[in-house]
């Protein structure tokens, strides 16, 4: 039951139209009484009572909040599928915060399934972005999409989600994500920020894909100092790639580092080393990088590292989809046939409202992965702006131990900013229950601040959980570090 439909469903339609544009005393009364009664019914039916999950399959006790699953119809043909849960705290006032996962191409659901939980503190929306991720697709079934028109669909989505939920409007919102959710989440922002309507408070990057040479020049210094190199191939990368005291492991065009950086790229990437989590086994064992699975070619490479050298892998995946038909994107090192299975059961699409249209739910999506189009090297200018209002909460937090996105590329664009420096780098503690424990490094700027979680990968709330709720809740709160 969508609210939109409310007067209309007690007054026909000429009568509130009559009612609503009437000079007559008496009838203005009845346009008075009228339209607050339109608002007590549109306060009682905000939620679309159709897309509320009354059940679950597989669960043992079914949760004791509030769900929504469905479609957020963007674009005219695109239609995004969104999970919505309500806090288990006090809902009405407690933060909006919407999650997005990267890729690009990967589905919100794997932060939702696998990372986050319970959902104490904060209303949590979850959007399968962009159309052919997960559950979400297109009419015309054509996926191939870009930085800024994923920014325009996230909002226009956003937008259609508080005309669905009004009663979430005038609560707290903050727009999250982790990965390429570092693209994702500033473009959305920028559109976000110009719009009154919505109470835009911060945002929050994990991980986040901020700046490619950055990313870049850092993890090869990362990869060295956690011995990954050695000193034979670190000498040639400081003989070929560097000049003047100043290394560029991301344009150089000598084909001497090119030839040092492949050799960087096989040891990150196709050793057997989980990129997500450097001291973290490798799900499944350690094999290549393309595999064949019932038929498909299974790609475990989402191509974000090194992107501007001509032997990436990045390359080879193009040539690859030329050749088969069918190409599945696995992430490395992960196992996401859990929530596969689950997803994918009838009963459990039935209980989600999933459209018969949709595709089969894949972690990420090998179709829009490759087809997307990057339009940002980095993301210094959103930033900017954000910061430049002086009134939203910015966090970039990272895994400590990820090599996907690490933690000194994102530290090195953090700095960029230039912003004035209010607590120098320091330890962040949180409570185990049992006593305080180090939780990594903080260093807070004005509405900024730069955040490792010791130990942690990738997916911070997967491997730290009770850091990460720490985090998350000083972040939201507004409460010191």
């Amino acid at each position: 039951m969508h609210a939109r439909g409310g007067l209309a469903r007690i007054f026909p339609a000429w009568v509130v139209l009559d009612l609503l544009t009437s000079t007559a005393p008496a009838t203005r009364k009845m346009c008075t009484w009228a339209l607050c009664l339109l608002w007590a019914v549109l306060g009682v039916l905000g939620a679309p009572e159709g897309d509320e999950i009354k059940f679950l399959p597989g669960l043992q006790k079914q949760p004791n909040f509030k769900q929504y699953s469905g479609y957020l119809s963007i674009a005219e043909n695109k239609h995004l599928h969104y999970w919505f849960v309500e806090s288990q705290g006090n809902p009405e006032n407690d933060p909006l915060v919407l999650w997005l996962n990267g890729g690009p191409g990967c589905s919100s659901l794997d932060g939702f399934l696998t990372e986050h939980g319970p959902f104490l503190i904060a209303n949590m929306l979850y959007l399968e972005s962009p159309a052919g991720v997960g559950f979400s697709y297109s009419d015309d079934k054509q996926y191939a999409t870009n930085d800024t028109e994923v920014s325009m669909n996230n909002y226009l989505a956003l937008k259609q989600f508080f005309q669905l939920f009004p009663e979430y409007k005038n609560n707290e919102f903050f727009i999250t994500g982790e990965s390429y959710g570092g693209i994702y989440v500033p473009t959305l922002a920028e559109r976000v920020m110009e719009d009154s309507s919505i109470n835009l408070q911060g945002i929050a990057v994990g991980n986040g894909m901020s700046s490619y040479e950055l990313n870049d020049n850092s993890l090869v210094y990362f990869a060295y100092y956690h011995g990954l190199l050695g000193t034979s191939l670190w000498m040639d990368l400081q003989t070929y790639c560097c000049k003047n005291g100043k290394c560029d492991f991301y344009n150089s065009i000598n084909s001497n580092c090119s030839k040092s950086l492949s050799e960087v790229q096989k040891i990150v990437y196709y050793s057997g080393l989980n990129i997500y989590n450097l001291y973290a086994p490798c799900a499944g064992g350690v094999k290549s990088e393309v595999s064949y699975n019932d038929g498909h070619v299974v790609i475990h490479d989402l191509g974000n590292i090194f992107t501007q050298h001509p032997w990436s892998f990045m390359w080879n995946e193009v040539r690859i989809t030329a050749i088969f038909k069918s190409v599945k994107l696995e992430p490395p090192c992960t196992n996401a046939t859990a929530s596969t299975k689950y997803l994918n059961n009838p009963y459990v699409k039935s209980a989600l409202h999933i459209s018969a249209s949709a595709l089969d739910w894949e972690v990420c999506s090998a179709d829009v992965n490759l087809k997307y189009k990057r339009l940002y090297k980095d993301v210094k200018e959103q930033y900017l702006k954000l910061l430049g209002r002086l009134k939203y909460r910015v966090l970039v937090y990272n895994g400590d131990v990820d090599m996907a996105c690490n933690f000194l590329g994102d530290e090195w664009f953090v700095e960029s900013l230039q912003q004035e420096v209010q607590v120098n780098r320091r330890t962040w503690l949180f409570n185990t229950g049992v006593n305080q424990q180090v939780g990594g490094f903080v260093k807070e700027f004005s509405n900024l601040a730069f955040l490792t979680v010791k130990g942690s990968g990738h997916m911070v709330p997967t491997d730290k959980p009770l850091a990460a709720f720490t985090m998350f809740s000083r972040f939201l709160k507004k409460q010191p570090y």
